[in-house]
């Protein structure tokens, strides 16, 4: 419970007998900012987290992305049944495995990235991803060792989904911490520019290796380059990463250089990040970023995973073409999406992330009807639409998320709530829109699916506070230069009496 105001709790004689004893008091429970408690950034070492963070970022997502992109080879080599459909569900419910052990990923490395450090856990996350990814193209095919093959599968599946648990919450908590309050939402917006280009990587890859194999080769061997890959990407990421500082929002927790005010020491002075304080203390911020996470990841798995399978299995067009368009969508997207973070800082958070839901909840069965129609005109504008609707939350999200919570909690909290959200609707988006339209006959089940999740998440935009512009929940501001710190202190300076 909040500490009583000295003017409630006292005599009010007592406070007009005492006027200086009282302002004292006043001025250490609300003291003011002082020039040493601001900090002010390093363009040279903003850049290089940003630039770890989302290489490091794009290369997890690299590794997730091949798996949904050779969703159809990967049924027919490990799940043969015969019946195409029964593949393709249980290709899709290997990929939801990864999934549903992703929590427990946010609950153990979200914690630890609170009392250990950032740097470390995400370098530890960049090692499992890779090892995992790899793994899975040296696994046999199932025609060599049967039904072992498949267990071997969902074993490195659960291990791509742990180590991802602890990705997204500690990429956005990294690049959020580190970032200038005024510009979060530009730096913020390279995450996902790095998200997008280890899915473009994926699917130019995989959309290759379909042109130049035929369906026997890329079923025997060809399927497994992808995978191999990853191994020497992840040494990539990993040197990338150790190669940073922490950032100064944690070397305060750890009572490093970066300065707060007394009222922040109150806020930031521990680092436990325990579970239990994070479920009981943020319960109604958790089941915001759940609403917002499951919005988000319903709409961005819909059309970045699931959409070469859709175009491929529903409409009838080869895995080739569906992933070509894919491809020059998500080039356009990358082309636009540090302009939306731009746009977020200037407007804010809620109108563009208003904006992408809105976009989905209107324009997703349009998009659908045109995709529908034989043709690449029709089908990249429907793509477009959709894919225009996705970037207005891209370009945000990194930036919005991690401003939910404090300091001392923010990997935590962060890497819990968007894993228990991606968790249960994101990983499951293939599964149950391959099952809806299996059981409804209806190819435009994907539209309805993202349009009732961007009502959810209209509701969670508008429950939301804006957090633009503004310094980060329990961390002292953070400005560019030694001008702007010292206009802060200018502002609080009291008028002139005359």
């Amino acid at each position: 419970m909040a500490a009583p105001d000295p003017h409630q709790a006292a005599d009010p004689l007592a406070v007009k007998r005492h006027p200086t004893l009282f302002r004292a008091v006043r001025k250490r429970k609300n003291p003011k900012l002082r020039r040493t408690d601001i900090t002010v950034t390093d363009d040279a070492a903003v850049k290089r987290a940003v630039k770890a963070a989302s290489l490091g970022n794009a290369m997890e997502w690299f590794d997730f992305g091949i798996y949904s992109y050779l969703a159809v080879t990967i049924g027919h080599v490990f799940f043969p049944s015969g019946n195409e459909t029964t593949q393709l569900l249980s290709s899709f419910a290997t990929f939801a495995v990864a999934f549903l052990v992703r929590p427990l990923g946010g609950m153990f490395f979200g914690p630890m990235g609170d009392k250990v450090g950032r740097k470390k856990v995400l370098a530890l996350t960049m090692i499992l991803m890779a090892v995992g990814t790899f793994a899975i193209g040296l696994i046999p095919s199932h025609e060599t060792i049967g039904v072992w093959a498949a267990v071997l599968l969902i074993f490195f599946r659960m291990l791509q989904g742990f180590s991802t648990g602890g990705e997204y919450g500690g990429a956005s908590t990294f690049i959020a911490e580190y970032a200038p309050d005024k510009r979060r939402g530009f730096f913020g917006s390279f995450l996902e520019f790095g998200t997008l280009a280890g899915y473009v990587g994926a699917a130019g890859l995989v959309t290759a290796l379909y042109a130049l194999l035929n369906d026997a080769q890329m079923e025997a061997w060809g399927w497994r380059i992808p995978f191999l890959v990853a191994g020497p990407l992840g040494l990539v990421g990993l040197y990338l990463r150790l190669r940073l500082d922490e950032t100064p929002a944690f070397q305060k927790l750890e009572g490093g250089t970066a300065h707060a005010t007394e009222a922040a020491d109150g806020v930031e002075s521990t680092a436990k990040g325990d579970l239990a304080k994070i479920f009981r203390q943020y319960w109604p911020t958790l089941i915001l970023c759940i609403c917002l996470v499951g919005a988000y990841n319903i709409t961005d798995y819909m059309l970045l995973s699931y959409m070469p399978t859709y175009l491929s299995d529903e409409l009838g067009y080869s895995e080739t073409h569906g992933l070509l368009i894919l491809l020059a969508v998500m080039v356009f997207l990358m082309a636009i999406i540090s302009q939306v973070g731009k746009l977020s800082d200037r407007f804010g958070r809620k109108p563009l992330l208003m904006t992408g839901m809105l976009g989905f909840l209107f324009l997703s069965l349009p998009a659908f009807l045109l995709i529908r129609i034989d043709g690449i005109l029709p089908i990249t504008v429907g793509m477009l639409m959709l894919g225009l609707s996705l970037v207005c939350m891209l370009g945000t999200m990194s930036a919005a998320l991690p401003a939910l919570f404090p300091t001392n909690v923010r990997y935590g909290s962060l890497s819990v709530g968007y894993n228990l959200s991606a968790s249960i609707f994101g990983g499951t988006t293939p599964l149950v829109i391959t099952a809806l339209i299996s059981w409804t006959g209806s190819n435009l089940m994907p539209a309805y699916y993202a349009m009732a999740a961007a009502l959810i998440g209209v509701i969670a935009v508008a429950c939301m506070k804006e957090t633009a512009q503004q310094p980060l929940i329990g961390s002292p501001p953070s400005v560019e230069t030694d001008e702007e710190a010292a206009e802060l202190v200018q502002a609080q300076a009291p008028e002139p009496k005359f």
